[in-house]
Order: C-alpha cells, then sequence, then structure tokens
C-alpha cells in the first residue's frame, strides 16, 4: 500500500511561511499604532494647549501661542468663577446632569430589562419605538418641542430641562442596556426566583449588581452627552430670570460672545477647562471599574 505524498507538499509551498506572516501582523500592528498616535496628539494637544492657555494673559495667546506661559496667572480662574459667574453655571450644571442621569439610568434600565428578559405582546414594538428616537436629532425636533415644553408650563424651569434630558437619553440607553441584559446567565435569575425573589427584588439586588460594567459605561455616556448638551438648554432656558439657570454651556458661551473684541481670552479659557476637566475625572474613574469582570460578583 502506498501513500502519495506529492499534493501535501504542494499545498505545504504554496502556504505563506511563518516568517512571513509575522511581518505581515508586524506591520500591520505598526500602521495601527502610528494611527493611534496621531490621532491621540490630535485629541490631546488642544486639550493641553487650553490648559496652558488658561495661565496666559491675552498677549500671551495672540503672541506666540506655542509658548509656555510667562507665570501662572490664577486670576484668570479666579475671574472666570466669580465675575464671570461661571462657578454657578458650574453648579447648576452638576444639579441637573445629575438628576436627568440619575432619571434616565433608573428608568432606561428598567424598560431594558423588562423588554430583554420578559416575553409578551408588543415587546419587540415597545423596543422599536425606543429605537426610534435614535433617528431623530435635537435640532429636527427643537421648534415643536419648545411649543411642548412651553404648553406645560415647564419652560424656563430645570424641571422641564431634565425631563427632555431624559427622554433622548432613553433611546440609546434602551438600545444599549437591552443587548447587555440578554447577555446575563439565565441560571442565577432562576436561583433567586427559586429562593422566592419577588421581580423587583431579582431586578435591583441580583440583575442589576450584575450588569454594573453596563450600567457604568452607559452612564458615562450620558454624562458626558448632557454635559456638553447646548442646543436644549438654549432653548428652554429663556425669559425672565433665565441667566440665574443657565447651565456650563450657555454661561460659556454667553462669555465668549458678549465681551465682543475685549474678550478676556485667559479667563474664557480657564472657563473651558473648568468644563473640560471633570469630564475627563469620571471617565477615568469609571473606565477603571469597568475593567472588572461581567460576572465576578455573581460567582464569588
Amino acid at each position: 500500500m502506498s501513500v502519495d505524498t506529492q499534493k501535501p507538499a504542494a499545498a505545504s509551498k504554496n502556504a505563506p511561511s511563518p516568517e512571513k506572516t509575522r511581518r505581515e501582523v508586524n506591520m500591520l500592528a505598526g500602521f495601527g499604532h502610528a494611527f493611534l498616535a496621531v490621532w491621540a496628539l490630535l485629541i490631546i494637544a488642544p486639550l493641553v494647549w487650553t490648559f496652558l492657555a488658561s495661565f496666559k494673559s491675552n498677549e500671551e495667546i495672540f503672541g506666540d501661542a506655542w509658548t509656555m506661559p510667562g507665570e501662572l496667572r490664577l486670576d484668570n480662574w479666579t475671574r472666570a468663577w466669580s465675575e464671570a459667574h461661571v462657578g454657578q453655571y458650574f453648579l447648576n450644571s452638576v444639579f441637573v446632569v445629575a438628576v436627568s442621569t440619575a432619571g434616565t439610568m433608573l428608568l432606561g434600565a428598567m424598560a431594558a430589562y423588562v423588554l430583554a428578559r420578559y416575553t409578551f405582546w408588543g415587546n419587540r414594538i415597545i423596543y422599536y419605538l425606543f429605537v426610534s428616537g435614535l433617528a431623530f436629532p435635537v435640532f429636527l425636533a427643537l421648534v415643536p418641542l419648545f411649543f411642548v415644553v412651553r404648553n406645560l408650563g415647564l419652560l424656563n424651569s430645570y424641571l422641564g430641562l431634565i425631563l427632555v434630558y431624559i427622554a433622548y437619553s432613553l433611546p440609546f440607553t434602551v438600545f444599549f442596556l437591552a443587548a447587555f441584559f440578554k447577555s446575563l446567565p439565565n441560571s442565577v435569575a432562576e436561583a433567586a426566583t427559586m429562593d422566592g425573589a419577588s421581580h423587583t427584588r431579582l431586578f435591583f439586588q441580583v440583575m442589576m449588581p450584575m450588569a454594573r460594567s453596563g450600567l457604568i459605561s452607559i452612564t458615562i455616556f450620558n454624562v458626558i452627552g448632557q454635559w456638553n448638551q447646548y442646543l436644549l438648554p438654549l432653548a428652554l432656558l429663556q425669559g425672565e430670570g433665565a441667566e440665574k439657570k443657565w447651565v456650563l454651556t450657555q454661561g460659556i458661551a454667553n462669555i465668549s460672545t458678549s465681551a465682543g473684541f475685549d474678550a478676556d481670552w485667559g479667563g474664557l479659557f480657564a472657563a473651558l477647562t473648568m468644563a473640560i476637566l471633570p469630564m475627563i475625572v469620571i471617565y477615568a474613574i469609571f473606565q477603571r471599574q469597568i475593567q472588572s469582570g461581567l460576572t465576578s460578583g455573581a460567582v464569588k
């Protein structure tokens, strides 16, 4: 009995060598690293420049923009916080974003959990109605939204702005968390049900801790998106006494436009830095927690 070894030999000649494959992988990895380095530079450089400009005078900013500040002018930060009322706008933003994010996460998590884990008539219809909200940009519905809020008597109020923030954040929250809740193991939920846990207790004490990493991820997106929102507060916070209720984006825009050619650019960049730093800190804190295992708490 003879064995034909010619075909495998021919096939082995056509197959790429391990060294060639390794070189190709290294080349692609090199291109990827170079692209990421350029992308990181494009993101980090403006942030660093804004931070340094917050300590410069107008002459230094419009002179050689890439020089280091001659001295740390902390009075730029003081003027921005007190004279330009950035401190008040900052506190307003913290209050609005904290309440609206909490409401978004509570309502979005409950809706996503029910749509992902329970089967009932109209489940898919309700889910697609939520997801369809992603197709409507803010500026498209700005005019009818203004009249709806005004007719409800909520114009120029934090309540109206918070409700609108929640409504616009729910579609992505439900879309993200519904897929996340589907990926959770059924064994833990079944064990809790057999132990006598109600639907409410099962959700709050079992499923939500298991979905912690997903909840933290979507919380980051909601906080950043609502913190940077400009069109909605601009349209809904207007009228008598609206200046005291402005959020940070409105206040910074007012600083840059009201002074004209005599703008305090050092104070403006200090205000921008105050708006940027909290988001960087929050993102860094939550990012470390996301790295924990999805079901590590349930296994333990």
